[in-house]
């Protein structure tokens, strides 16, 4: 297998480390590198003849966090086929929306399935296939027939760098959310990044805090662990608790953990009303995805007695762009997102010319982590890849020790504990209700999310709206993250003379009203 393929470092790590834990589920049962490698193994080489996947082929995934989506993500791409990992609180409408946008020819969800995802997958006649692992001893069960032939087919296919392994999307300010096919080669890329930025080792556990559709839970929770031989454990819910975390951590052995700062302040907050009687001594805890204020850090790492590394991260960069070091390495410096790990990074002015320390630009990055570009997006890619670099839209500089700060952003993205929202997205549905006439999306400061969704509307003539019908239709029509917290009626939004609204100017007239 190519040791520039994710799956090849994989394989790697069972060869090298077949009996350490990999992964858990919280009080269920444990995997260890060899059985998880069979396991993919086997599913991949029923994926194969049973669902008809061929390479290149997209495989849509909507799981809580639970191993049969982990199974089943890496299944996907050993088979040569891309995966596609979904938002399982998407509408109908929505995986209508990014199912046919990433041309998937499968859909995987758990056993109990997923009635919105299914609705849509049924409407563009895309199969659906369930997964199910009941023990550590079992196969897992696929609702697919097939026969005891297929068992080694897995084996006849040899993954290459440049195979597409993983389809998302990242929301656009001014279209629609645009996708970011990844390779072998940039997941590679990125987890040798995170493992060395952290040193993770074989001796490392860890419990996901995020989602794993999510690229900041799946690489930096999941696969850089897998990736060092390391060890991670899943909550026995499928998702993040509170009164759970720091149990699991301590049953475990974890190390470190990862997480944005929304959930750091509800780990702060649980251990300011229900404190542990102790507390498992971690190498570091990360934060990454959104801005984490100096308070919350100092707080963490009172609270914990472990440096807390602020990242810099983003899809199109497979995650991971700068993270402050461990403190051998170097000093953490609180409001900072640290230094370049594994990729070029550069600040640019407007003429693409790189700037000075202390002169702020727009961040710019390029190596082998980094996407080729956009789907079927040529302006997008012009735009995001103009003078040979990958522009993130964010602006910001570096000091005179190498450490990156960043001070605002281009995009008008709405980032939401770490969730990048597009505002165009719920201007969009917001102008689908039947007595709004106009109606605008902003992001709005929030203590807990970083930034919350406000939203401002005009009724129609001779119609009456209140602020709950805007967003009772908006819990129909979007997922729960996306519906704002506030509605404002209004009968003006300030406009430019073409005629277009002026988003930061709405924002800041609204933010004004108590």
């Amino acid at each position: 297998m190519d040791a520039d393929t994710l799956t090849g470092l994989l394989e790697n790590v069972a060869r090298k480390f077949p009996d350490r834990r990999a992964l858990s589920v919280s009080g269920k049962f444990d995997l260890t590198h060899a059985r998880l490698h069979d396991l993919i193994e086997r599913a991949a080489s029923r994926l194969v003849p049973a669902a008809g996947i061929k390479p290149g082929d997209v495989v849509a995934l909507t799981f809580p966090n639970t191993v049969e989506f982990v199974i089943m993500f890496l299944a996907v791409i050993r088979a040569r086929a891309t995966a596609a990992p979904l938002n399982a609180a998407y509408t109908a409408e929505e995986f209508e929306f990014y199912l046919s946008d990433s041309d998937s020819k499968l859909l995987l969800t758990a056993k109990e399935g997923n009635a919105p995802a299914q609705e849509a997958a049924s409407k563009l006649n895309i199969s659906h296939v369930t997964a199910t692992l009941l023990d550590a001893g079992t196969d897992l069960a696929l609702s697919v027939s097939d026969s005891d032939s297929v068992v080694d087919s897995a084996t006849e296919l040899v993954n290459s760098p440049d195979d597409a392994a993983l389809f998302l999307h990242t929301s656009g300010t001014t279209s629609r959310p645009k996708g970011v096919p990844l390779t072998q080669l940039n997941l590679v890329s990125s987890v040798k990044n995170i493992k060395s930025v952290y040193k993770l080792t074989e001796s490392d556990s860890t419990v996901i805090v995020l989602p794993l559709f999510h690229v900041h839970g799946l690489l930096a929770g999941l696969l850089s662990s897998l990736g060092a031989g390391a060890a991670v454990t899943l909550p026995a819910a499928g998702r993040f608790s509170a009164t759970t975390f720091w149990p699991d951590m301590k049953k475990y052995n974890a190390t470190w953990y990862t997480a944005v700062p929304t959930i750091h302040q509800i780990i702060l907050d649980r251990h300011a009303s229900h404190p542990e009687p102790e507390y498992p001594k971690l190498r570091f805890i990360r934060s990454c995805s959104a801005s984490l204020a100096p308070v919350i850090l100092s707080r963490l790492e009172e609270a914990f007695g472990a440096p807390v590394l602020e990242a810099y991260a983003m899809t199109e960069a497979t995650h991971l762009m700068s993270s402050n070091p461990l403190p051998e390495e170097g000093p953490h410096k609180p409001g900072s997102v640290g230094k370049p790990v594994g990729q070029e990074m550069a600040i640019l002015n407007e003429k693409g010319e790189i700037q000075e320390p202390n002169n702020k630009g727009e961040v710019c990055i390029r190596g082998p982590n980094v996407t080729k570009g956009y789907k079927n997006n040529p302006e997008a890619n012009k735009a995001g890849f103009e003078f040979g670099w990958f522009h993130t839209g964010d602006i910001g500089y570096f000091d005179s020790d190498g450490y990156l700060s960043l001070v605002g952003r281009i995009k008008e993205l709405i980032n939401r504990g770490g969730e990048k929202i597009s505002p165009i997205e719920v201007d969009a549905v917001l102008l689908t209700h039947p007595d709004v006439s106009q109606g605008v999306a902003f992001g709005v400061p929030d203590e807990k999310y970083g930034e919350e969704i406000n939203c401002a509307v005009i009724p129609r003539e001779g119609t009456t709206v209140t602020e709950e019908d805007i967003k009772t239709f908006c819990k129909k029509n979007l997922a729960a993250f996306k519906v704002p917290k506030r509605v404002f009626i209004t009968d003006n939004l300030p406009k430019t003379a073409s005629g277009k609204i002026q988003r930061r100017i709405v924002a800041q007239q609204f933010l004004e009203k108590p």
